[in-house]
């Protein structure tokens, strides 16, 4: 991808480079990351890029246009995680692709999944110049999307994050977030953006109004905003006790609200028609016949997903008649049926070509439309992306989109 970049970069590559790689990053993220990083970037074609950003837009557009999918994923958000005041439109957009050949040859995105959730804004923007400084990288090189600078991306999140409160009064909350691997993300966005990370099982209720205590006085901080990072999966699998109901009328505002990550989401996947979709089915439909003709003959070429989980959890490909069964009926609109998609090994390591998934990260300020921020990429040679399942490989894990910019 982009030579002579890749080629030069494989040939000047040092393990001392790498090493004074991760040590950047845990010092620019005050803590220690814990999950792989890549030994490299990615070096993408812009006009790539640009097609993946234009593809997630279409994608949303067609879902907020559909009415029956508006009516259809509000009634996907369960019951006990229903909470009020939603928001007309989600605050950010992660929409993954990866890459195929079509029958020219060429590489074109196709859809992984899409979710109306954060995800990290904060240490994506440190990977990306970390790459570039430690590596002494071409100068020109990009990775903010929308002719974007450092203090535009910071600005917009600000904007989308924090809104006309005083940050003091806005926390990402999160589950036990000094476990999280993701702490390094929380450690970038508390420093830019001046807002505390909690504990969501720590927060105080009082009346209609949700408090922290401040760590440094011992002092209740009222709340005005949240900044919600929670996954209602984990909350269900450890078995937390929250100090509010999800359906309480709080006065509160939600950057993210969490409605939104039951409504955009593998739930969506069925009722898109996109030349970079595809074909996908729920089960229950499934069993009843509807959709099946989607699906390719060959089981081999089947993916079977939970809608509700996070870090691949769950996932079979090939599933059996049994995988299936094995869902109880009641649940099975829970769980999806989707063609398996071969994606393109393109990036050329010292270890072998390496697959990419990108992420194209968006806001959605209140009042505005959906903007593109930055891309994240995942890297792996394994069945499954994810960085946890990729550890004990190397030119694997999480890495970042770089690209010089269209002449």
């Amino acid at each position: 991808m982009i030579e002579p970049l890749r080629s030069d970069f494989n040939a000047r590559f040092t393990q001392a480079k790498y090493a004074e790689l991760l040590q950047q990053l845990n010092l620019r993220t005050r803590t220690q990351v814990e999950f792989r990083v890549a030994e490299t970037p990615c070096f993408f074609a812009p006009e790539l890029i640009e097609r993946m950003v234009r593809a997630g837009i279409e994608l949303t557009s067609q879902l907020f246009g559909n009415v029956h999918y508006m009516q259809e994923s509000a009634s996907a958000v369960p019951e006990a995680y229903r909470v009020p005041h939603e928001d007309a439109h989600p605050h950010f957009m992660a929409i993954d692709f990866g890459l195929v050949r079509d029958e020219c040859g060429e590489l074109q995105p196709k859809l992984v999944e899409m979710q109306a959730f954060p995800s990290v804004f904060g240490y994506q923007a440190e990977l990306s110049q970390a790459y570039i400084d430690i590596y002494g990288l071409d100068s020109n090189l990009r990775y903010f999307l929308s002719d974007l600078d450092e203090a535009g991306y910071w600005s917009l999140l600000r904007e989308t994050i924090v809104g006309r409160h005083d940050p003091k009064n806005v926390v990402l909350a999160e589950v036990a977030p000094e476990t999280q691997k993701t702490l390094p993300d929380f450690r970038v966005h508390d420093q830019r953006l001046g807002i505390q990370t909690v504990d969501v099982a720590r927060l105080i209720k009082q009346g209609k109004k949700l408090f922290y205590r401040d760590g440094h006085t011992g002092q209740l901080v009222p709340i005005d905003r949240i900044y919600n990072r929670v996954i209602v999966d984990e909350i269900e699998r450890k078995g937390i006790t929250l100090p509010f109901d999800y359906r309480d009328d709080l006065e509160v505002e939600w950057a993210g609200h969490p409605n939104w990550y039951f409504r955009v989401s593998k739930f969506s996947l069925p009722h898109l028609d996109h030349p970079t979709v595809p074909a996908a089915v729920f089960l229950d439909d499934w069993y009843a016949g509807v959709g099946a003709d989607r699906l390719p003959e060959d089981r081999s070429q089947w993916v079977f997903k939970p809608l509700y989980s996070f870090a691949g959890k769950g996932i079979q490909f090939a599933p059996t008649d049994a995988d299936l069964g094995a869902v109880p009926a009641e649940e099975r609109h829970n769980y999806l049926l989707q063609e398996r998609m071969r994606f393109e090994s393109v990036i050329q390591t010292p270890e072998g070509p390496t697959q990419p998934e990108i992420r194209i990260l968006y806001v959605w300020p209140d009042g505005k439309s959906m903007v593109p921020m930055i891309s994240l990429v995942r890297m792996g040679r394994g069945l499954m992306m994810g960085v946890d399942h990729n550890r004990d490989r190397t030119w694997v894990g999480s890495s970042a989109g770089l690209f010089l910019p269209a002449t």
